[in-house]
């Protein structure tokens, strides 16, 4: 296994440090040579930790088939550098973030050979003849986390915040409102915030404060470090919040009244099965709560008419009753 290591001193311009790990398959002629970029950080308890876990499960599984190498908390200017590299030495380049798109769609047409994938990119993005776009649709997430946070205000109060105002993020701010005035009409959703990061704990937790302070006693959020400033915020204040997008036991965090679980692991372990398989497809692939490993809800609450509620919502989303 290949491992490309981006510190932060990547920013200064120095150059890529490229390490080499033995293993029992390393050499491996025929094995599938696959490439990811993680632009954030591998344990920041969202996005990019969660796509980590399935990169880790194909290591686990796959490693006598497939080949890995992976950069990590990569600076958008080197974006199109990391890229190119992991593009000269693999079968399939994956990408996660939509924040990726302008230069995946840079570089894939100067590989031809090379399969391309992007996780979390547009929804409407024009697939490429050899780069596919898998939507999480983070929507549906979205759409579950208002429901539950409108079932469970006392106040009558609801609120999303987000990190950085991605069109992706936004649909899903929509979305939380969509489900939450689905789940009780009567509603009210303050504005969405965007705090201009996903990671800035402080930042989330002035949100939240803010959104607290107008009355919200829940919260919904598309943050990944950030969600922990949420919880501080939500702890000082007696109100709650919607976690994830790693679930974790209910109880074990203070003040989260359930979890969205958004495994972006699950995409690119689809990418590695569909070069596997020879069915891979340059087109838009939605995953979703159709696909429950991909997403899902825990609900951490006894209260039938809550859990009633939310498996109805959740039933008619996967079958495409409901369209966040």
């Amino acid at each position: 296994m290949r491992t490309v290591l981006v510190s932060a001193l990547l920013a200064a311009g120095l150059a890529i440090s490229t390490t080499a790990c033995s293993s029992s398959q390393a050499g491996t002629t025929d094995a599938l040579r696959v490439g990811v970029m993680f632009p954030g950080n591998l344990a920041d308890d969202g996005f990019m930790q969660s796509g980590y876990g399935g990169y880790q499960r194909i290591e686990k599984e796959l490693g006598d088939q497939v080949e890995l190498s992976k950069a990590e908390q990569v600076p958008e200017t080197d974006y199109q550098q990391v890229l190119t590299r992991l593009a000269s030495s693999s079968d399939l380049v994956v990408s996660y973030g939509g924040q990726t798109d302008a230069v995946v769609r840079q570089v894939a047409p100067t590989f031809p050979d090379v399969k391309f994938v992007e996780i979390g990119g547009p929804a409407d993005a024009e697939p490429l003849d050899n780069l596919a776009y898998y939507d999480p649709r983070q929507a549906e997430g979205g759409y579950l986390a208002g429901a539950l946070a409108a079932l469970s205000s006392k106040t009558g109060k609801v609120a999303f915040v987000g990190g950085l105002e991605l069109p992706a993020i936004v649909q899903t701010a929509e979305a939380f409102e969509a489900g939450a005035t689905r789940a009780v009409p009567s509603i009210e959703v303050l504005e969405p915030q965007y705090v201009g990061d996903f990671n800035d704990v402080a930042k989330a937790k002035q949100a939240g404060l803010a959104d607290f302070a107008a009355g919200a006693d829940v919260l919904g959020q598309q943050l990944n470090l950030g969600h922990q400033g949420l919880a501080q915020a939500a702890a000082e204040r007696g109100a709650s919040i919607v976690g994830g997008p790693l679930p974790k036991e209910c109880g074990s965090e203070e003040g989260v009244i359930g979890y969205v679980k958004e495994d972006t692991g699950y995409a690119l372990e689809y990418a590695v099965d569909a070069m596997l398989n020879d069915t891979f497809e340059a087109a838009q692939v939605p995953f979703g709560v159709k696909d429950e490993a991909a997403t899902d809800i825990v609900v951490c609450t006894d209260a039938a008419t809550v859990v009633s509620a939310i498996d109805k919502i959740k039933a008619d989303v996967a079958s495409g009753a409901i369209q966040p």
